[in-house]
């Protein structure tokens, strides 16, 4: 912020925070006397490339690594070139301070960026530690009063996992990039995070579908009873429990602690057992009535608060962590990064009396409710993430719109909900019993749930993944007693199937990272888009699904760096970083065990260097169908694709070897399989067929499946006249109609293709050509610059001259023409509260709620497009702000003469870069 808030810019107090908004507001309460900038983030690192190795150190054997593995693992900072500037800024305002305050986050970064400031500017006046959980007048305040000094253990924990993680990646990346494809990174959490995803879709693949079936019936109570009908489902048979997904495992086949002890039905028996209870009658063998209790849930840490933005909002992790430091940033909430449920007694207070006075005397516990938080070494100095300050503001009194409201919304009904009284009720199971004709005793089970008071669940219920029931769902049974008859209005046998594992979405990663105790909370949004930015995971819906790429990697690091990708190891080694911001261990002792190893263990450095043979080819190969298929995966530079080694159909006896396949890119590794192989080598990407000689050139015609769909083509001999921009002869080409397949397309139907576009004939009265052309956008017309639209394809080919001149006498439509309808509506936008749409537009299928349109990624298809994930790529689409409008019609230009001379300067530029490159190339 700019010094007019120290009188007369001398004598202030100059404080230091990260970003520029966050100085905008705490300048805004600090008033006079003081003078706050930011440091915009981190101001220095280890060297990020060769040009940054300080010079003291190039000669050094670990100088590319910037930390000395010889002397304690001294790390060696730099400060990045886009900072340097603003250190000077920064180090000029400290010449006209008396007196500094460093007051970035509170976590251990924050304390690192501290420490880092501290080291770099080497102020000649007092320093003081400056910290707060929220941004309001009294935080801030209270913060001034009351600073201490830097914690070391915290810097001394921070730098340690910041030399753990260079030391890991400088190491084993380049390891990754030798033996399976350049650019790619390994990381000690986000490696660990790519196998847990890979782990998962191995599952899948191994895992065998059982079928398995029971009945269902609607009974009816009586006319006496107010809840008349009821769904009951087959509980046993002659006492044996009927057998559901649980009792089998991944392999298809019942559990060793299910056989004996439940009855398998499969359809005939099942069917069977329908007719034999045709005639019979039911009595209540038993009702067990348990009293429901259920406590609110705890206010939100980190990663409770990306899960169920993701499941309630469709809210990405990185989306959720960017919206909320905004809200804390302008005061509306407490710091978003942390691993604690604990709330003030001023927060505490705050939300006791909103119970009291939105919802009644009646929903607010006699005393207050406390949480601990069940996440191992978690900060309980930190609070939750509430709403900020004294009193809290309702959403509707913040003025906040769009994701913020919602997420604010959230964080507000979450606090308030944790300070209500628990939800009763009452759970009931009945238990009917019956006689089928074959003398086979039956057992019918019906649960219900009645909540009598809702507590919490009036403010706030959390969401649930796979499509769990929620806390507040009922389902009313009637009141039967012991000995009641009923009878069966219908009885049904239904088939079930086992499914495989569920893929790991966002909220279920973090999830699962957090109870492994794996990496930090305030780690997993990044850690999630490291992975998925690099290619080793990408989205089907909500789900992660590995690619092809991540099981080359994983396969490496498993094979040769064991102890490194396991998930027992990473999370000792954040035990070992809590020991050391705890002042319990030495960083530079645990480093070097890490790295060097003991006597028992070997260190990273060791099984680097004694690597010895990869086979590459190896470890990019992994077999279809088992071993002996006869058809590998193998994923090559361009992508993954399918290679015969064997027969074409895998029979091992050589016929067809070498033929190859892609394989695209949205194809889940569990649903390749050797049919869906054999079926992608039947038709390859790329492979032409044959359809004969042009009757008119007497060129070859192949039909080819492309990269944007099927074709037709010439080839043409090698001694054609060169023609096109690059100097290559230019073959006709066009694109098969949606009626045609490669399959059945015909040598007749390309020589029509090929003759596209086609002259209709000449306008007489203009004497301008008519021509009948396939766009990006359809069929349509063309006459000198006026283009008119066509209903179908096949009128390119019919289409006379009579009904062209005829479209042509039409008026043209000007501006859009009417909005088609819709092609599928998903409900309300969690964030924005308006309807979503799917609509087709000209560039492919989109979701839109009317503000914002997201197109459909190539993995989503209209027909199984759910909410969810239309509220996630909604706000996907959010997080990269409003488009950028087209410049109006009259706007002033910039002077020709200008904009010819940056034009110039540009092509000089890049005259000389391209110069430079050549020039090392020769080198």
């Amino acid at each position: 912020m700019a010094p007019k808030n120290a009188e007369n810019g001398a004598g202030h107090k100059l404080v230091i925070v990260e970003s520029p908004a966050k100085a905008k507001t705490i300048a805004g309460y600090l008033g006079n006397g003081y003078v706050v900038e930011s440091s915009i983030g981190h101001i220095r690192d280890l060297p990020q490339k060769a040009s940054d190795i300080p010079a003291s150190i190039k000669g050094q054997s670990w100088a590319r690594l910037g930390v000395d593995i010889e002397n304690d693992f001294k790390p060696y900072y730099v400060v990045s070139s886009d900072k340097k500037s603003h250190i000077t800024k920064l180090k000029k305002l400290l010449k006209e301070a008396d007196e500094l305050y460093l007051a970035t986050d509170e976590d251990r970064e924050g304390e690192a960026i501290a420490w880092h400031l501290y080291d770099e500017l080497k102020p000649k006046i007092p320093v003081k530690r400056m910290v707060f959980h929220e941004i309001t007048p009294q935080a801030i305040n209270a913060a001034v009063e009351n600073p201490r000094q830097i914690d070391d253990d915290l810097v001394e924990a921070q730098e340690a996992r910041r030399i753990l993680d260079r030391l890991y990646g400088y190491e084993v990346s380049p390891v990754l990039w030798k033996k399976v494809m350049s650019g790619l990174s390994a990381g000690r959490v986000q490696s660990v995070a790519t196998r847990l995803v890979v782990d998962r879709e191995r599952e899948r693949m191994a895992f065998k579908m059982a079928s398995y079936w029971d009945l269902e019936g609607t009974f009816d109570a009586g006319s006496k009873h107010e809840q008349r009908m009821f769904p009951a489902k087959l509980h046993s048979v002659d006492d044996k429990r009927v057998a559901r997904g649980s009792d089998f495992g991944q392999d298809g086949v019942l559990k060793s602690s299910a056989e004996g002890k439940v009855v398998h039905l499969d359809r005939p028996r099942a069917e069977a057992l329908v007719s034999a209870l045709e005639d019979a009658t039911y009595d209540v063998r038993s009702v067990e009535a348990k009293p429901y209790r259920r406590s609110p849930y705890p206010p939100f840490r980190t990663t409770t608060l990306q899960q169920e933005a993701s499941r309630k909002l469709g809210m990405s992790a990185s989306v959720t962590m960017s919206v909320a430091q905004r809200l804390y940033e302008n005061g509306y909430i407490t710091y978003m990064r942390t691993d604690s449920t604990t709330l003030s007694g001023t927060a505490v207070n705050a939300a006791r009396s909103q119970v009291r006075e939105l919802y009644g005397a009646e929903y607010l516990p006699d005393a207050p409710r406390t949480y601990t938080s069940k996440v191992k070494n978690a900060q309980e100095a930190h609070e939750a993430i509430r709403p900020a300050g004294e009193s809290f503001r309702t959403p509707a009194q913040t003025g906040l719109t769009g994701e913020q409201f919602r997420l604010y919304e959230l964080i507000w009904m979450r606090t308030v909900a944790s300070q209500m009284k628990d939800a009763v009720g009452q759970s009931v199971t009945i238990r009917l019993g019956g006689a089928a004709a074959t003398g086979e005793d039956v057992v019918f089970s019906a649960t219900g749930r009645v909540i009598t008071f809702h507590g919490f669940l009036k403010a706030y219920v959390e969401g649930t993944d796979e499509g769990k029931q929620t806390d507040d769902q009922e389902t009313r049974l009637p009141q039967l007693a012991e000995g009641d008859t009923v009878a069966a209005a219908s009885i049904q046998a239904t088939g079930h199937e086992t499914k495989p594992p569920s893929r790991y979405t966002e909220a279920t990663l973090i999830k699962e990272l957090e109870e492994r105790e794996i990496g930090r909370p305030s780690t997993y949004a990044s850690i999630i888009g490291t992975i998925l930015n690099r290619g080793y995971v990408y989205k089907k819906g909500t789900a992660l699904v590995p690619a092809w790429l991540a099981f080359s990697v994983i396969r490496l690091l498993e094979e040769h760096f064991p102890r490194q990708i396991d998930y027992a190891f990473t999370a000792r080694m954040e035990d070992v970083l809590d020991e050391i911001a705890g002042g319990r261990k030495d960083r530079a002792t645990e480093l070097a065990e890490f790295y060097f190893g003991t006597g028992e263990v070997e260190g990273l450095k060791k099984l680097v260097d004694e690597l010895g043979d990869i086979d590459a080819r190896e470890l990019a190969t992994f077999p279809v169908g088992g071993p002996d298929s006869g058809i590998n995966l193998r994923v090559g530079r361009y992508g993954p694709y399918l290679e015969v080694v064997g027969g074409a159909d895998g029979d091992g006896d050589g016929a067809g070897a070498g033929v190859r396949a892609n394989v695209p890119d949205d194809l889940p590794p569990d649903e390749l399989t050797l049919e869906k192989a054999k079926e992608l080598l039947a038709n390859p990407a790329g492979e032409e067929i044959d359809l004969g000689a042009h009757p008119e050139t007497g060129l070859r015609v192949v039909a080819k499946n492309g990269r944007y769909g099927p074709y037709v083509t010439e080839l043409l001999p090698e001694d054609a006249p060169r023609s096109g921009k690059k100097g290559q002869a230019k073959p006709r080409t066009g694109s098969l109609f949606k009626s045609m397949s490669l399959d059945t397309v015909s040598l007749e139907d390309a020589v029509k293709l090929l003759s596209l576009p086609r002259v209709v004939g000449e306008d007489p009265e203009s004497g301008e050509e008519i021509t009948a052309q396939n766009g990006r956008y359809g069929p349509y017309l063309k006459k000198g610059t006026d283009s008119r639209s066509l209903t179908s394809e096949d009128q390119l080919l019919t289409i006379t001259l009579d009904e062209a001149l005829r479209i042509y006498a039409q008026p043209k439509q000007r501006g859009r023409a009417a909005a088609a309808p819709p092609l599928k509506e998903l409900g309300n936008d969690p964030v924005s509260g308006q309807p979503v749409v799917v609509k087709s537009g000209r560039f492919g299928e989109y979701v839109t709620d009317g503000e914002y349109n997201a197109t459909l990624r190539k993995d989503d298809t209209v027909e199984d497009l759910t909410l969810e994930r239309a509220a996630e790529l909604l706000a996907e689409r959010r997080a990269r702000g409003p488009a950028k409008k087209a410049a109006k019609k009259g706007a002033k230009k910039a002077p020709a003469k200008k904009a010819a001379a940056k034009k110039t300067t540009a092509k000089k530029t890049a005259a000389k870069k391209t110069a430079k490159k050549a020039a090392a190339k020769k080198a």
